[in-house]
C-alpha cells in the first residue's frame, strides 16, 4: 500500500457561504512520514484535518485510509476503522474529568471491547512511553497543562494507529512545554512508525517535519 491516507479533489463548502473552505485538495500520507499543516485562522485547517479522519463528509473528492474509501463505508464501519487505525490529538485534551489517567488512555481500547485488565495495562505501558508512568492514578484535574497533554498523546497512540492527526495540539501551552510535547510527538512517530499529521501556527515547530504546507485560499501549497 503506498500510502496510509490518501485525499483527491477534496472540496468542502458550508450552506450558507459562497467561498468554498477546500478547493481541491490532493495529498498523500505515507507509513511513518511526518506532516504539517499551516495558514491563517479560519483558513480550513482543522475541516481539512476531520475530513482526513473521516469526521466529516467532503461535498466533493474523496478520501481513502488504508484503501478504503471512507465515502462508501456506512457510519458504523467508518466509526470502527477510525477507533482501529487513527489517533487524535487536540489543542484541548478532552480527558473525562471522571476517570483516572489510565483510564482515560484506556478508552480507545474500552470502546474497542479489549478485556479490561488487558486494556489498563497497554494503557500503562503507553503512559511509560510518554513520561507519565508516576501519574496513573491521577485525575486530570491533578495534572499540569503539559502531562495532561501527554496523557491524550498516549490516548491516541494506544490503539497503534496507522495515523496520528493532531490540531494545535501544543496550542493551548506555553512556548517551552509546547516545543517538549511536540518533540515527543515527533520522537513517538520516528519510534513506533506511525504517520504523522499535525495542524499548527508555529512555523518553528512545523519546521521539524518531514513535509510542510501551507493551506490557503482552500488549495495546499508546499512551503520551502
Amino acid at each position: 500500500m503506498n500510502s496510509i491516507i490518501r485525499c483527491e479533489g477534496l472540496r468542502k463548502t458550508y450552506t450558507g457561504l459562497d467561498v468554498a473552505v477546500l478547493n481541491g485538495i490532493d495529498l498523500k500520507v505515507k507509513k511513518g512520514e511526518q506532516i504539517a499543516i499551516v495558514g491563517a485562522s479560519g483558513s480550513g485547517k482543522s475541516t481539512l484535518l476531520h475530513l482526513l479522519g473521516g469526521l466529516d463528509t467532503p461535498s466533493a473528492g474523496e478520501v481513502s485510509l488504508l484503501g478504503n474509501n471512507l465515502n462508501q463505508l456506512s457510519e458504523t464501519k467508518k466509526g470502527q476503522i477510525r477507533n482501529d487505525s487513527l489517533g487524535f490529538v487536540y489543542q484541548f485534551h478532552h480527558l473525562l474529568p471522571e476517570f483516572t489517567a489510565v483510564e482515560n488512555v484506556a478508552m480507545p481500547l474500552f470502546i474497542g471491547r479489549m478485556p479490561r485488565e488487558q486494556a489498563l495495562q497497554t494503557a500503562r505501558e503507553m503512559l511509560e512511553k510518554v513520561g507519565l508512568s508516576h501519574r496513573l492514578a491521577h485525575m486530570p484535574g491533578e495534572l499540569s497543562g503539559g502531562e495532561r497533554q501527554r496523557a491524550a498523546l498516549a490516548r491516541a497512540l494506544v490503539t497503534g494507529p496507522a495515523c496520528i492527526l493532531a490540531d494545535e495540539p501544543t496550542g493551548n501551552l506555553d512556548r517551552v512545554t509546547a516545543a517538549q510535547v511536540f518533540d515527543l510527538l515527533i520522537e513517538i512517530n520516528a519510534v513506533l512508525n506511525t504517520s504523522l499529521v499535525v495542524v499548527t501556527h508555529d512555523l518553528s515547530l512545523a519546521s521539524k517535519m518531514h513535509r510542510q504546507y501551507q493551506l490557503e485560499d482552500g488549495l495546499l501549497k508546499t512551503l520551502d
